[in-house]
Parts: structure tokens; sequence; C-alpha cells
């Protein structure tokens, strides 16, 4: 029994814009390829992991996509825009790291408002968000506490809510299973 696989394609509806782009993406460092070269696409609300053994290129891409690194060669896109060569403070990428990093000396709740203040929120804007951000992380009970007083998940929770706080276009989370 013969098969024939057709492939249709609905060519009048347009493609939905993507909000991360890698365009034939590389990175070398010292003469050694850290990602050969990537081609890569994650629509708007897409969850999407990269998985691989150590020493694979996952977290540099990451690096690569949040501005921490510039590409070998290549084109890094968000939300359509080429920001290969804009710095990681100008785009609207926000990272929750393996290590959280977490100021010790601030509260949970100024680790969360931190960004926004950075950005010179409003003080009204600021108090909203930040409580917004500790109900959706279920850590309300924890806003006057200290990293140190935190349990390791307690402690991931609030890295994830600062990077929340800032309504990012992308959102990257190097090794969340790592807790």
């Amino acid at each position: 029994m013969s098969q024939t696989v057709s492939a249709y394609r609905d060519t009048t509806v347009a493609a939905p814009m993507l909000d991360v782009e890698l365009r034939q993406v590389s990175k070398v460092f010292d003469g050694e390829p850290a990602v050969r070269t990537i081609d890569l696409g994650i629509q708007q609300g897409e969850f999407f992991s990269i998985l691989g053994p150590s020493g694979c290129g996952k977290t540099t891409t990451l690096r690569l996509i949040a501005g921490f690194e510039q590409p070998t060669s290549g084109a890094v896109l968000i939300q359509g825009r080429d920001v290969g060569r804009v710095p990681a403070y100008r785009r609207s990428v926000n990272t929750v790291f393996q290590s959280y990093a977490l100021f010790s000396h601030l509260t949970v709740w100024d680790n969360i408002a931190f960004g926004l203040r950075i950005k010179g929120a409003a003080r009204s804007q600021m108090q909203q968000r930040v409580e917004d951000a500790l109900r959706l992380v279920k850590m309300e009970a924890f806003a006057k506490r200290y990293p140190k007083q935190l349990s390791g998940g307690q402690k991931q929770r609030v890295a994830l809510a600062r990077a929340l706080v800032n309504r990012p276009a992308v959102m990257l989370l190097d090794e969340p299973l790592g807790a």
C-alpha cells in the first residue's frame, strides 16, 4: 500500500509574529564554538525548553537572547527587532538565573521592586505590581523577610516574581528545575 503525504498550508492566514527568533546564530569563545549555527523561533505565549548535556550551549543561547553575550554571527530578534547589538538593559527580557541572584541586603519586597525602582516607576504602581507579584507566587507573608531567611524554593519564587513584575516581552529561566 502506498501512502501519499500532503502538506497543506493556508497562505491566506498570516504566520504569527515570533517573540524570539534566532537566525543563523553562532557564538565562539577563544576559537571554540559554544553555540553552533542555530535557527530558532518562539511564538508569543509559548513555553519553550532547551534540553541537552552539559556544555552544549543552552545557557550561552539564553545569554545571547538576554543580551549578556553578542553573537559571533547571525541575528537575534525580539518581537521582530534585531537586538543582537542592543545591551541587556535595553531589552524587554528578564532572566531568572540558576543562582537566583537575590540581593541579600534587601527584603523580599525590595528584591521584587528593584527593577521597577531602576525604571523609575511611580510609588503607587510599584506597590500594586509588587503586591500582585507576591500574591502570584504565594509569598505575601514573606515580604519583610531577607533571602537568608528563605528556603531554596522560596528564593526561586522571589526571583520569578522579580522577573514577572517588570512584565517583560520575554522571560528566560536558566535551569528552572534546579531548586
